[in-house]
């Protein structure tokens, strides 16, 4: 087991064009990080040059205390999950766990313990004669993951390994992988677009947009402190309300006012940003049904078990709420939102504003 550490990456492909641009972060001896970006990103490229299946243009890598930027997959004792399974089909399930050992020409004997071993804790011990077309979806990546297991690596690697599989089985096996990092403890490196499985999985997240980290940091952080425009939008289910406006001093009073919207806000905390061109964002949860500023039609209403979404058309904005399970509203009624200022984010230049003191 090792940390990782990536200094400066920086890759382009045969048009010049730069899809990993300086890319620096690290990953603590036993952490869980999640590499979060929508698709065409950046993340699995990381992913692959972090294997060696890719060489960085520029940049260091880091596996414990040794660079490994000219080492070949092989001599960087890492393991990689794929999306695919990238399982061999004419061999049965015991042998597929068992191929990279035999690459090694482990005695039989200890083979022989590590495939049950692995087996045993991804409770596929009972399929081991399978040949992979025997198997669900969910077991064939347990299977993966018990190929990868049995190699005892310095790093997991996952690309996007539950992307093929239905939303139940992507829940169940959330929980599973979360209970198997625990138990093993190994550095694990995980790509996803699902920003479910990252605030779930993840214990640091790395939000990636362009080639570019937008920020770092734990699920908590990201949700509650976006560092800009791109991961307030990109986090967050339903997205974040967003609405242009401009921040303005009336009296002793700082409005932000966007069309009919018009919010009172701490004068001692945004005073300083008077006259600015800001765009405020607001999380559908707080937002609810009463009286407050935010005003509208209710177009459209969606009870989902535990709570109820409520889409409001307020002037030109589209806007979504959360009300309780019971709400009763009726689609077509005028309605009122209420807003606790300090739940509101505003972003100047697409960068978060820290509030004054």
């Amino acid at each position: 087991m090792a940390g990782l550490k990536i200094e400066n990456l920086t890759k382009s492909f045969g048009d010049g064009r730069r899809v990993i641009d300086n890319l620096s972060f690290d990953v603590s001896e036993g952490e869980f990080c999640i590499l979060l970006g929508p698709s065409g990103c950046g993340k699995s490229t990381v992913l692959k040059l972090i294997a060696g299946l890719e060489r960085q243009d520029e940049g260091r890598i880091y596996i414990g205390d040794r660079e490994v930027s000219g080492l070949t997959p092989k001599e960087r004792d890492i393991a990689m999950v794929f999306q695919s399974y990238a399982l061999y089909p004419h061999l049965n399930v015991y042998e597929n766990i068992a191929f990279p050992l035999k690459i090694r020409k482990m005695p039989r004997q200890e083979i022989e313990e590590k495939v049950h071993a692995a087996a045993r804790l991804l409770d596929i011990d009972s399929m081991l004669k399978r040949k992979p077309r025997e198997l669900s979806g969910g077991q064939r990546q347990r299977v993966a993951i018990g190929r990868a297991i049995v190699r005892e690596p310095r790093l997991f690697l996952f690309d996007e390994p539950l992307s093929n599989l239905d939303a139940k089985l992507r829940s169940s096996m959330r929980v599973e992988l979360a209970g198997l990092h625990k138990k093993l403890g190994i550095t694990t490196i995980y790509v996803t677009h699902d920003q479910i499985e990252a605030m779930t999985l993840g214990q640091k997240i790395v939000v990636i947009e362009g080639g570019v980290i937008q920020q770092i940091g734990t699920p908590r952080e990201i949700y509650d402190k976006p560092a800009n425009l791109f991961t307030a939008s990109f986090i967050g289910m339903p997205s974040i309300n967003l609405a242009a406006g401009r921040f303005i001093k009336k009296g002793e009073e700082i409005l932000f006012r966007s069309g009919d919207l018009e919010l009172s806000l701490s004068p001692q905390q945004w005073e300083r940003y008077a006259g600015k061109d800001v765009t405020a964002g607001i999380r559908p949860e707080s937002l609810r049904p009463g009286e407050g500023p935010v005003r509208g039609s209710l177009e459209h209403i969606e009870h989902i078990g535990s709570e109820t979404l409520l889409y409001v058309k307020s002037g030109d904005m589209r806007i979504t709420a959360k009300a309780p399970a019971d709400y009763e509203g009726r689609a077509g009624e005028d309605i009122s939102l209420a807003v606790n200022a300090a739940d509101i984010h505003f972003f100047l230049d697409g960068k978060r504003l820290a509030a004054g003191r």
